[in-house]
């Protein structure tokens, strides 16, 4: 199944620049969510993940949501699927990776771009307990894991389908982009540093030497933060061994699920291709490239009423495959 939009992306009035576009997104999605219950997973390691959701009716489909760098199950990108998927009588799951939370995880280590197996987990128990089809989502950080997954599960993998939102396909590329110059790159630059380096200390100070602290202090781009933090504390060389690890890119031709790559031509966070060519080749890839919607932005309608366009998308996505006719 190839996938068409449903309706083109037209940016609304005022908000056609890519900074608008992300910006405005992060700041006025609503973040409104179903009445969620909170459950905590524990993992085989002793530490844990924590899970908000609700459960559909027999046989309905059930989401499992992803979030992006320092994101939670409270982004309103988040929230959208799961008002999306009550409205549509369905269950939804939003995984809280390893600090992300509100708490503290137990261990020195955390979550990164290409850590797929708590993602794996929570979907291989909400596959073992739901009765009707299971999809996947993932924004930004959380696409690329998802991607990630898929990849490396192929006909094995958990889900029925899956999307991707404004995924860093190229983690090395992503990184240069956001450690360049121009202000709103340092705007997002300085967000994700800083709340990366406050648990960072945190973690310092309940594992001495788990790192070196003073090249975490010393860090002002990501690529810094996650040679001196990141590659250390998940068993990376440097952060050019993770991101070549762990970048979903290079291996899309392994997916084996239906699965929607939704990303913007302007995205201020990726250089150019954002979506690699190469993915068109997999007849499993439905990739939708608008000109414009930022990173994880595509907010249309109207400055005083927003519409955001890729969760819509994305549940649109899920509503074609269920309607897809089952192979005999």
């Amino acid at each position: 199944m190839r996938f068409q939009p449903t309706q083109p992306f037209v940016p609304a009035p005022g908000l056609a620049n890519e900074h608008a576009q992300t910006i405005y997104a992060s700041l006025v999605r609503p973040t409104r969510t179903p009445a969620l219950r909170r459950e905590r997973l524990e993992l085989p390691d002793g530490d844990f993940v924590d899970l908000d959701g609700f459960d559909g009716p027999t046989g309905a489909p059930h989401v499992v949501a992803l979030h992006g760098l320092e994101g939670s199950s409270q982004a309103g990108y988040v929230t959208a699927i799961l008002r999306g998927a009550q409205e549509r009588g369905w269950g939804a799951t939003a995984l809280n990776f390893r600090s992300c939370s509100g708490e503290p995880n137990r261990l020195a280590r955390s979550y990164h771009s290409g850590d797929v197996d708590d993602a794996l987990r929570v979907l291989n128990e909400t596959r073992a307990r739901v009765t009707g089809p299971l999809f996947a989502v993932g924004f930004s950080l959380g696409a690329n894991v998802l991607c990630r997954l898929l990849e490396t599960l192929g006909d094995d993998a958990p889900v029925d389908a899956a999307a991707s939102v404004s995924a860093p396909y190229d983690l090395d590329a992503c990184c240069r982009k956001l450690d360049g110059g121009g202000p709103f790159h340092l705007l997002y630059r300085e967000r994700f540093l800083r709340t990366l380096k406050q648990k960072a200390r945190h973690k310092l100070r309940h594992f001495p030497g788990a790192f070196d602290g003073e090249a975490l202090e010393a860090a002002r781009t990501i690529r810094a933060f996650d040679d001196a933090v990141t590659s250390v504390l998940h068993g990376y060389r440097d952060a050019a061994h993770y991101y070549a690890e762990s970048s979903s890119g290079p291996r899309l031709h392994a997916i084996r699920r239906p699965t929607l790559l939704l990303s913007a031509a302007d995205d201020p966070m990726l250089e150019t291709p954002v979506i690699p060519p190469a993915a068109t080749d997999n007849p499993f890839l439905s990739v939708v490239l608008t000109d414009h919607g930022g990173h994880v932005g595509f907010v249309g309608g109207r400055l005083h009423r927003p519409d955001f366009w890729a969760e819509a998308q994305v549940l649109a996505f899920f509503d074609a495959v269920r309607a897809q006719p089952s192979p005999k």
